[in-house]
């Protein structure tokens, strides 16, 4: 059973599940459903990298989630670019410019920091809205086309785009998994738990916090030029700051700083909120009492709390080998000391 646990056994799972789950339903409703969740799951990823493995916590994330959308949406409707290049180009957009507010976003430090980026977000948000020249304002864009083909394979079902959207998840997910097991993830973990000490051991803090900064903000414009592309619709709320505390909700609840979390926390969240949908308002009754309890019960989260238990498990059946070796060898040495006497 412990074997079939194992992390790498629960993510093929997973990943054949995602695969012929579009055979498992015809209903184009819950292919539509997960294939937004894929969308979210993305975002989070990029949040969890860096709250999570980093110790940052960006409250900006929704804004540079609405720069990915919008530059794919201007460049595609008002310049008429092609997709893909366009695709390229919003992603290259979001990086350049978290880059320039990682530069002075970084040079503070815990709740400092989440205070200016929640700034920056809400900055993002108001231009967003209030640029009715070029992001249409209140009125958002519309007629934003879908993926362009790539040689005979063409993106205009839900199927089809339910494995594109699959596909770029997949992608983050083992960009993440690398990332995470690698020499520069070890860093990463190092500067969460003291960056004071990484320092004194010749980490370059800044230059590592700038460099999971940006890779967040990629992943969040990947997330957002795919909503924008899938939605084929955007106005200015998609950058507001709720959708950073939904996508901080979904972090908590699978698992900040594991590999799963994302997964687990937003699938759920997103799945509940579509059944909860006849309660409307009183949705949040039920998610901020089992929230708080998470977080009193579970601090980290579901997968947190999975690992946390796997690991107490694992030195429970490692205490009682050893206590049943230790009553083994007195045992035979009381047996030697008998016969010795004999």
């Amino acid at each position: 059973m412990a074997g079939l646990l194992k992390q790498r056994n629960i993510i093929a799972v997973l990943i054949v599940f995602a695969i012929v789950f579009p055979f498992i339903t015809n209903n184009n409703y819950f292919i539509h459903i997960m294939t937004l969740a894929f969308i979210w799951i993305i975002g989070v990823y990029g949040l969890n990298l860096l709250a999570g493995y980093t110790g940052y916590l960006s409250l900006a994330h929704a804004g540079f989630f609405a720069i990915g959308a919008y530059s794919l949406a201007l460049l595609t409707t008002k310049a008429q670019m092609n997709y893909w290049l366009a695709f390229v180009l919003a992603l290259i957009i979001t990086s350049v410019l978290g880059m320039i507010i990682g530069l002075i976003s970084l040079r503070t430090k815990e709740h400092f920091f989440a205070i200016y980026t929640l700034c920056v977000g809400y900055i993002i948000y108001l231009v967003i809205d209030k640029w009715d020249s070029l992001t249409g304002g209140v009125r958002g864009l519309i007629g934003i086309p879908a993926p362009g083909n790539i040689g005979p394979i063409e993106f205009n079902t839900p199927i089809s785009n339910y494995y594109l959207v699959l596909f770029f998840l997949l992608i983050t997910v083992l960009v993440v998994y690398r990332i995470v097991h690698s020499l520069t993830g070890r860093t990463y973990i190092a500067i969460r738990n003291s960056e004071d000490l990484a320092q004194t051991i010749g980490i370059n803090t800044m230059k590592n916090k700038l460099m999971v900064f940006v890779i967040s903000t990629f992943f969040a414009g990947l997330a957002g030029a795919l909503y924008a592309s899938f939605i084929r619709f955007i106005g200015p709320d998609i950058g507001y700051i709720t959708i950073t505390f939904d996508l901080l909700t979904y972090l908590i609840v699978g698992g900040i700083g594991t590999l799963s979390g994302p997964v687990i926390g937003t699938i759920l969240i997103v799945w509940v909120s579509q059944q909860l949908q006849f309660l409307q308002d009183y949705r949040m009754m039920i998610f901020g009492p089992i929230l708080t309890l998470l977080v009193i019960f579970y601090p980290r989260g579901i997968s947190g709390g999975f690992i946390d238990w796997r690991a107490k498990r694992k030195e429970k059946k490692q205490n009682q080998l050893n206590l049943e070796n230790q009553q083994m060898l007195s045992a035979q040495e009381t047996s030697a000391a008998s016969n010795k006497n004999g």
